[in-house]
């Protein structure tokens, strides 16, 4: 791949990461600039260049995707905090997360399901978005 289209996939990216996760992103990426920016670039370039910018689905429909892929997994609490943020930056009510947590219960069991839950509880707090009614 030549640099001039790794240059429109990393700002065709960036753009997408910054409108999606906005601060919270590129936390991420600065925090592999020490120990694997080549990772930083795989998730600006792939990530978000390739895949978040495809047509096909809303901001939104990708963020219910993510958080269901991530709470179904377990253990990826930390990428679920970036991504129930991203979820409110592009319009999603925490009613709307807290619900496609609850079905990720059904398929990936209850344990998983409560700890994504604890993540959004966290979350909605530092937004002063508690009490969430549902």
């Amino acid at each position: 791949m030549s640099q001039a289209q790794r240059s429109e996939r990393y700002v065709r990216g960036l753009e997408t990461l910054t409108a999606v996760d906005g601060e919270g992103g590129h936390k991420v990426v600065e925090s592999l600039a020490d120990i694997a920016p080549a990772l930083g670039d795989i998730v600006i370039e792939f990530a978000f260049g390739d895949v978040y910018s495809r047509p096909g689905l809303e901001p939104r429909q990708r963020q219910l995707v993510t958080i269901g892929a991530l709470a179904g997994q377990g253990g990826c609490e930390p990428q679920l905090e970036v991504h129930i943020n991203a979820a409110l930056n592009v319009g999603l009510s925490p009613e709307e997360i807290v619900e496609a947590i609850i079905h990720v219960s059904v398929y990936s069991g209850v344990p998983r399901a409560l700890n994504a839950m604890f993540v959004a509880k966290k979350v909605f707090g530092e937004r002063g978005l508690l009490p969430v009614t549902g």
